[in-house]
């Protein structure tokens, strides 16, 4: 079904660029990047990085039998497929309702079978192309090679003025809401987000996705473009993979600054993994992960591998779970995703009654941010990143917009949770504020 070559290449971070430029000829781009040299301690990683481009054929859908669509389409295809999830995938699985604000107009789900496959492990480039378009692996990878990047390069003329969806009081009011909610025992923890938007703005994706990823190196970094939608993702957060039976999920609650000087720096790492709201959070979440995986795992084999692990990025501290399982074989790969999704570390608990507050307390349609960006293999092996530290953009609408969020627990300080959406929202700020490079 495809043909395979191998490069080697021997400046990686020089070829990326120029693949990334090369392929906005085509409609459909998806870039998959782990960072490996920043993340050194990535367990579960399976390439350096990947590129899917041009669609040989696609699924696309609103939420309605959306995860039926899905699996009927990765079986039938049997190949690499490459798409998302949209958050409000939520309402195929439950009686739920996404009626707030949409200013980007992404579909729910779409997967696309790529025509031109690159994937990148320790200084190897394999090219695998659809038998149709074989023919076009040693021209296209002399053009990749020879690409002139300042060709490609615009500065952009517009200053972004990025706008709140919800001020500061608003958002107070709405997190003491919450918190009573909690209170109530309606639910126990809930993930909270808000949204900055811009409108009529004109960007270079391309320029601005490889801006934040300079500046976050974030494991499940991710550039996505359909046409005139596009995705730029620093997210550092692992939602579910599938490897043969094995299944792991990689829940981030639980965030603190980084500093320039180390003592305050290491000051910072140590009063995140004492904080006793902090680690609630996180095991709160693992707990829900650990039923959610029961789901489909065979008995006995749901186990927390690492329990609020430090991790260091370049723009936070997180602390990460790692929680896996072994599928039962009663279960198809698209029904691990189906019993956990939306992930538990962006919705809250109980997930039903926090997605229905959700819904009540946000402003925004979610659609794309905190969904999922992954692949499928011609095994039905997976991979998705959690959609979060993301800017979207429609280039037709010219509108674009980020969205933060925190767990909100009884023992959350409103002003607090406020200051950790401001954090996790600067390196997107700080990307789109700089003009041109």
């Amino acid at each position: 079904m495809r043909t395979t070559k191998t490069f080697e290449i021997e400046n990686s971070n020089d070829f990326q660029h120029r693949l990334l430029a090369w392929a906005q000829q085509f409609r459909e781009v998806v870039f998959l990047d782990s960072n490996s040299e920043f993340n050194q301690n990535q367990k579960y990683k399976s390439f350096d990085f990947a590129m899917a481009a041009d669609a040989f054929t696609s699924i696309e859908t609103d939420f309605e039998n959306a995860f039926e669509g899905l699996k009927q389409y990765q079986q039938t295809t049997r190949d690499w497929i490459f798409g998302y999830l949209g958050f409000d995938l939520k309402n195929d699985l439950e009686k739920l309702e996404s009626n707030n604000f949409d200013g980007l107009g992404f579909s729910d789900l779409y997967f696309f079978q790529p025509k031109k496959l690159f994937i990148f492990r320790n200084n190897t480039l394999e090219i695998s192309y659809l038998r149709m378009c074989d023919d076009e692996i040693d021209d296209d990878i002399r053009e990749i090679l020879d690409f002139k990047l300042q060709d490609f390069d615009f500065v952009e003329k517009n200053n972004i003025e990025i706008q709140e969806r919800v001020s500061r009081e608003v958002y107070i009011q709405k997190v003491e809401q919450i918190i009573n909610y909690i209170q109530k025992g309606n639910i126990y923890e809930m993930n909270f987000c808000i949204e900055f938007y811009a409108q009529d703005v004109t960007i270079n994706p391309i320029q601005k996705y490889l801006k934040l990823n300079e500046i976050s190196r974030a494991p499940f970094a991710c550039f996505f473009k359909k046409n005139q939608h596009f995705l730029i993702s620093a997210s550092p957060e692992r939602y579910l993979k599938k490897i043969d039976d094995l299944i792991i999920s990689q829940p981030i609650k639980g965030t603190s600054a980084r500093f320039e000087d180390i003592e305050q720096d290491n000051l910072s790492i140590l009063t995140l993994q004492n904080d006793a709201k902090e680690r609630s959070e996180n095991i709160m979440i693992s707990d829900l992960v650990r039923n959610d995986l029961s789901r489909t795992a065979k008995k006995g084999t749901v186990s927390v591998e690492e329990l609020c692990g430090l991790y260091s990025f370049l723009q936070v501290h997180q602390l990460i779970t790692t929680v896996t399982s072994e599928l039962n074989k009663e279960f198809s790969a698209l029904d691990a995703l189906k019993t956990t999704f939306p992930m538990g570390s962006m919705t809250g608990a109980p997930k039903v009654s926090a997605m229905q507050i959700i819904e009540n307390q946000e402003e925004t349609k979610r659609g794309l941010y905190s969904g999922a960006v992954g692949y499928f293999t011609p095994e039905a092996d997976f991979d998705f990143n959690v959609v979060i530290r993301t800017i979207l953009y429609n280039q037709k609408q010219k509108y674009l917009s980020f969205s933060v969020g925190s767990a909100i627990t009884s023992l959350s300080n409103p002003e607090k949770e406020y200051e950790e959406c401001l954090l996790k929202a600067k390196a997107m700020q700080q990307v789109l504020n700089c003009a041109g490079h």
